[in-house]
């Protein structure tokens, strides 16, 4: 898992707009989707595990599930890039709040922590 105090590098989730991620590279982020990389069949385990091996914090929607999985991962010692959650909204809405998050934190802050996306 590679991370550094630099700027939090993204994986969004399968259940999150398709959209997103090219939408937040347009603005200058590193961000790539589940979809992208044809991992949208994934479990929700695989999914965080692609993350961590690539050095990402994964966003999704998937609130209970991802808290779910967040704790199982601290009880058993596993490291996370970060898991940053929200519930679900509009594409317009999850840019700006993203944009807003990924602008005021760097990849330390996210670092095995459970992130709720700002409002």
């Amino acid at each position: 898992m590679a991370s550094d105090s630099g700027r939090v590098r993204l994986y969004l989730d399968a259940d999150v707009h398709k959209d997103l991620a090219q939408a937040l590279r347009l603005r200058g982020y590193d961000a790539v989707s589940a979809w992208e990389v044809g991992n949208a069949a994934l479990s929700d385990t695989r999914q965080l595990k692609f993350a961590a091996d690539s050095g990402r914090a994964i966003f999704t929607f998937n609130v209970a599930d991802y808290v779910a999985l967040a704790v199982a991962w601290q009880a058993i010692g596993h490291r996370h890039c970060g898991i940053i959650l929200s519930p679900q909204v509009s594409l317009t809405l999850a840019l700006q709040r993203v944009s807003r998050l990924l602008n005021r934190m760097s990849s330390q802050d996210v670092l095995n922590q459970l992130v709720w996306l700002p409002t």
